[in-house]
Formats: structure tokens, C-alpha cells, sequence
């Protein structure tokens, strides 16, 4: 079975401390599920069309163990947390093996 990564990019941080709120609670929520973070910070640099926010990538099981973390009630409270604090998006996609 293939691992699945979420890629969230932020596109700007408005409240710094809702992200703080949310990062306390994000890490959690997820681990049950399998999830762990495999890089998190401030792109070193950015190429073509990127930015230099910050980005964040996140290993799971599967496919399945992702989605079921993101739409679980303890990643919707992190989300709840974080509020309208930051401008992202978050992709998930299946590794390739």
C-alpha cells in the first residue's frame, strides 16, 4: 500500500499566534492516524511560480488514514483554531509505492 504526504502551502499568515493555536492541536490530531511531519518551515527557496512561505509536508500510512485525519473532529478543531489566520491550501496525494 502506498504512503500518502499532505502538502500544505501558505500563501501569507495574518495572526501568528492563531497558527501557534492550531500547530499545538494539528500535531496531535494527526498522529492517530499514523501521521508524522516530514518537513515544516520556511521555503529555503522558491522557484517558477513559488512563494517563500511557509510549507509544511506530512507522511501517512495511506491514502485512506490521511483523509480519515483530515476530516477527523480533532484536525477540524485545529482548523477551527486557526480560523481565517492563514491563507493555504492543503493537497493530499498518494506516493508511488
Amino acid at each position: 500500500m502506498a504512503k500518502a504526504y499532505w502538502v500544505t502551502c501558505y500563501r501569507s499568515i495574518s495572526d501568528p499566534a492563531k497558527l501557534a493555536a492550531y500547530a499545538a492541536l494539528a500535531g496531535p490530531a494527526i498522529a492517530p492516524f499514523g501521521g508524522r511531519y516530514l518537513a515544516r518551515g520556511t521555503a529555503a527557496i522558491a522557484y517558477e511560480a513559488g512563494q517563500r512561505e511557509r510549507i509544511v509536508i506530512s507522511e501517512f500510512p495511506s491514502l485512506e488514514r490521511a483523509i480519515a485525519a483530515h476530516d477527523g473532529p480533532a484536525y477540524q478543531e485545529a482548523l477551527r483554531a486557526l480560523g481565517n489566520a492563514a491563507v493555504r491550501d492543503l493537497r493530499i496525494i498518494e506516493g508511488l509505492e
